[in-house]
């Protein structure tokens, strides 16, 4: 059966899908002796795929192991540079490629799902599928019944709220309290957050479930294989694909306008493209109607400047003022022109050399002398 190469590689333990993507980039895999393209299918029953040369060989039985792993362990394959600290593959010692199901600090300890099948590592881990996790938090400090509400309700951090979670009070005293915390989503570091937060630091924090699965009695730094039963266990939760809450809150925040906001906020609800196409059509021809005013203008010889049609007789062309156009007076005598002569032909008289020019008449002041 052809499936795609990374899910192929992945399943081969080779590397995980996203890494396998970058092999392929590379052209380091190669499909009966092409390269092989993003997105390629083969069936390794009859193609030859082969990864740096080396031809694919699919595990027959695939491996599942948990562990306990101890604090100050790094829950990676591979340590990166400068990393002092144990990795928790380097505890398991059972040849093949076995990869952690989800992360855990290396400030916590607690239950470890490590695997070669790239299928349930994807289910169990990613966001979108909500799969519980049990761990038995000891914080510092009495912590009271309303900050304990407040855990459950969701608390405000500086990457958003957290999802609800059920938080049971195992134990209380004046010095530290023990809580059994369950929770859907994964964080960083978000259960140390969330108690600083509420004021009672994270004083030792054990993952005790993955699910179903429980860590049961192995101690500190011990493992062993999965018994047939917990498999199947953990097979039939991660085939349930259900949607998170958190994949749900982030569908119903606010978006940017698309377009079928506005249709319905242009016209009412658009039952098709069609309709709101053929709406906004008739609304753009509405428009440009109102627009289009018939013109006084007339056409005009190629070369010359168009001139505007004649206004009818006694219209200035101007926008009479606010209640009606100002009747001209009649009694008012004529300007003289510029240049000295008034329209009766006589000539403006000059004023002197060095003389103030005659100033206007002033009233006398109302109560005054004339």
């Amino acid at each position: 059966m052809a499936e795609r190469l990374q899910k192929l590689m992945s399943q081969a333990g080779i590397a995980s899908r996203r890494e396998a993507e970058t092999f392929i980039t590379q052209g380091r895999v190669t499909v009966n002796g092409k390269r092989a393209q993003l997105g390629e299918s083969a069936d390794p029953a009859t193609d030859d795929i082969r990864v740096d040369g080396v031809r694919l060989r699919l595990p027959d039985k695939k491996i599942y192991v948990m562990i306990n792993k101890p604090m100050q362990v790094v829950t990676t394959v591979r340590a990166q540079e400068q990393e002092m600290r144990r990795t928790v593959r380097e505890l398991v010692p059972v040849e093949g490629h076995l990869y952690p199901v989800g992360r855990l600090d290396a400030d916590s300890e607690g239950l470890v799902l490590l695997t070669s099948d790239g299928d349930l590592a994807q289910r169990m881990t990613h966001p979108r599928y909500q799969h519980a996790k049990t761990y038995e938090v000891t914080v510092y400090g009495r912590i009271e019944d309303q900050q304990v509400e407040l855990w459950r309700r969701g608390v405000e951090l500086e990457d958003g709220k957290t999802l609800p979670a059920d938080v049971l009070i195992l134990e209380r005293t004046p010095t530290h309290s023990v809580l059994r915390v369950v929770m859907r989503e994964g964080r960083k570091r978000q259960i140390r957050r969330v108690a600083k937060l509420l004021g009672h630091p994270v004083r030792s924090l054990i993952r005790t479930h993955l699910g179903a699965l429980s860590m049961g009695a192995l101690k500190p730094g011990e493992w062993r294989h999965l018994t047939p039963d917990e498999v199947t266990l953990i097979k039939n939760e991660a085939a349930k694909v259900e949607k998170s809450p958190a994949s749900r809150r982030s569908q119903n925040r606010a978006k940017p306008e698309g377009a079928k906001d506005r249709r319905q906020r242009e016209g009412g609800r658009a039952q098709s493209d069609n309709e709101y196409r053929e709406r906004r059509e008739n609304r753009d021809q509405d428009q440009s109607n109102r627009e289009r005013r018939p013109s006084d203008r007339k056409p005009t010889p190629e070369g010359q400047r168009p001139t505007r049609s004649p206004r009818p007789e006694g219209s200035s062309g101007r926008r009479p003022p606010v209640g009606g156009a100002r009747p001209k007076s009649s009694n008012r005598a004529p300007r003289p022109a510029k240049g000295g002569i008034n329209p009766a032909g006589t000539s403006r008289p000059a004023s002197r050399p060095g003389s103030r020019p005659a100033s206007r008449s002033r009233k006398p002041p109302r109560g005054g002398r004339p």
